[in-house]
């Protein structure tokens, strides 16, 4: 059986723990969706394409690894590039009740897309994108946060 996840996310920016997370799910699954959300709810830093661009670079050393942007409901998505598992990060307890919601309502919707959940690895467990994109901002160092490109990236565009 093929086991395909599909990993949801704004991205903005993709940080050291988003690939810590993809790299270890590429050990687990056949293939796995890097699937950037364009979440017009928000007002990214990166427009969508450069976010699947910074995502596409990063993990071009995976060879079961596809990035994609969607706009659309995730189990759609997740449907549309058949997928069978939702995976998930947790960083916090905190972040668990929101997830757990999510997971429920993606299964109401979807009942045959499971929802497994990753943490990260130690040192990447306070990493965020907002607090990256902060600090980057604030002229602080995210290069022990993100990969060299991103790093380059966030510097041009708070220059």
């Amino acid at each position: 059986m093929n086991i395909t996840a599909i990993y949801p996310g704004t991205f903005d920016p993709i940080t050291d723990g988003h690939i810590d997370l993809i790299e270890r799910a590429s050990k687990l699954f056949e293939t796995v969706i890097v699937a950037v959300a364009v979440n017009q709810g928000k007002f990214p830093l990166f427009t969508i394409d450069e976010r699947v661009g910074l995502a596409e670079e990063v993990t071009a050393h995976l060879a079961n690894v596809n990035i994609i942007g969607f706009s659309n409901l995730l189990v759609d998505c997740a449907k549309e590039h058949k997928a069978n598992v939702v995976l998930r990060g947790l960083r916090a307890v905190s972040d668990f009740e929101y997830e757990f919601q999510m997971a429920g309502m993606n299964r109401r919707l979807s009942p045959e897309l499971e929802t497994m959940f990753l943490t990260p690895a130690e040192q990447y467990e306070f990493i965020s994108s907002s607090m990256i994109r902060e600090i980057a901002k604030l002229n602080g160092d995210v290069s022990s946060f993100v990969p060299k490109c991103v790093e380059e990236r966030l510097k041009e565009k708070f220059a």
